[in-house]
């Protein structure tokens, strides 16, 4: 689930957590489940692109399949489309990954019926120069895997496919790994979150990165409704 479905609810959750925030001598604790960041592959992912230090090219699609209209999901007011309601979990990775602010972010959509398409491309650029695309597709076959993200970077390719392998080419270093099963972070992501409740730590992911991903994803929204 997103965080919010429009700015006005994002302005007043901001401005609600900096109230608390300057009222209190710890920052209050802001989470969503974003949870792919706390995968084990793209933690890897993560420290690989790190050592390589040097601009990223990304490249996610995402074989959705379809969703009858009828479902919540494309209730503006409860699931605000597929967009918002699902596609913010692969700009939170792209954002992780970059360890960069986003400094642009463009759609171009399938004709529907209305705003709600859930056949898009998300275009992305980051303020280190990094950029990436995001394809998100209902009209594949669901025998295909659902995700896959690739990264060109430093003379390397690295892909994960479907949360199960990450594989290298360029760099002998960098090991290729197959896990037993798909793990796309949920466990890892409220963990985390659990242990940042008991130790009095902060949010596993920043609060600021949180609204900078929902902000623009409801820019888009706006810009095509």
């Amino acid at each position: 689930m997103p965080l919010c479905l429009s700015i006005e609810e994002l302005n007043s959750i901001e401005s609600k957590y900096q109230e608390i925030n300057n009222n209190n001598s710890k920052s209050p604790l802001l989470m969503v489940g974003f949870n792919r960041r706390f995968s084990p592959l793209i933690k890897q992912l993560k420290s690989n692109l790190e050592s390589l230090d040097s601009h990223k090219s990304f490249t996610y699609t995402v074989n959705a399949g379809y969703v009858d209209s009828t479902n919540w999901i494309h209730n503006p007011k409860l699931g605000g489309g597929r967009l918002i309601g699902e596609a913010c979990h692969f700009v939170d990775l792209l954002r992780f990954l970059a360890d960069s602010e986003i400094q642009n972010l463009k759609i171009v959509s399938t004709p529907e019926a209305n705003y709600l398409s859930d056949n898009f491309v998300l275009q992305i650029s980051f303020k280190d120069g990094s950029i990436g695309s995001i394809n998100y597709f209902k009209n594949g076959d669901k025998s295909y895997p659902k995700e896959r993200l690739e990264v060109f970077s430093g003379g390397t390719i690295q892909i994960v496919d479907n949360f199960r392998k990450l594989r290298v080419w360029g760099a002998n270093k960098l090991k290729n790994i197959r896990l037993i099963r798909q793990d796309k972070g949920q466990f890892n992501c409220i963990k985390e979150f659990i242990n940042a409740i008991k130790d009095g730590d902060k949010s596993p992911i920043e609060f600021n990165e949180i609204i900078e991903v929902q902000s623009w994803l409801i820019k888009v929204m706006d810009e095509i409704s």
